[in-house]
């Protein structure tokens, strides 16, 4: 790639991605994030819970015609904790679908991973490390709405790093093949030249 037009990639990277600490010719090629399935089954469950938790409210409410006034307002504070718990449940999925990164840059991957607001990992992995790029599909439902899992997997000890709820085109697989492919070549190139 010319010499210019990396430095332009570059700076447009360091500018969309400031939290990502890029080295001084690196720029980002892909940044995938999980589909966005993930988390409509996510908060999908969470309304579902609150709605049986309402219905449950309504019935008890309904069925005591005798209650008296510090009875409902006990109903009304255990529906208003309830429905609380939802808004915090929801935003703390909004949180941590957001926090589930992936960036492919020329010369290595990026993987952020939230399992909790509390609970993170970061792995940079080289890319002439990388052996095999995979990305699988399990179930009707994942070829239904094109979700799966993307791996990567390494020379050597042979890890394997996955994206669960990668929404990743056939396309963009090809291009990350080829990524991997160059990046190999380079580092073939470069220890020629230092012997």
């Amino acid at each position: 790639m010319d010499e210019g037009l990396a430095q332009i990639r570059h700076g447009r990277s360091k500018k969309d991605f400031p939290f990502l600490k890029l080295e001084d010719d690196e720029y980002v090629e892909f940044a995938l994030s999980r589909a966005k399935i993930s988390l409509l089954i996510t908060i999908g469950a969470i309304a579902v819970g609150l709605a049986v938790a309402l219905v449950i409210f309504l019935f008890a409410l309904l069925g005591q015609s005798t209650l008296d006034d510090m009875g409902r307002n006990f109903l009304y504070i255990i529906l208003s904790a309830l429905i609380i718990a939802a808004i915090i449940a929801a935003g703390v999925a909004v949180m941590i679908y957001r926090g589930n990164k992936l960036f492919i840059t020329n010369k290595h991957v990026i993987q952020m991973m939230m399992s909790s607001p509390v609970a993170t990992s970061m792995n940079i992995i080289d890319l002439s490390s990388i052996e095999d790029a995979s990305f699988s599909q399990n179930g009707i439902m994942q070829k239904l709405f094109h979700y799966g899992t993307f791996r990567l997997s390494t020379v050597g000890n042979e890890t394997t790093y996955t994206f669960t709820y990668s929404d990743i085109s056939p396309v963009e697989l090809k291009e990350v093949s080829k990524l991997i492919s160059e990046a190999k070549k380079n580092k073939k190139s470069d220890e020629i030249i230092i012997y």
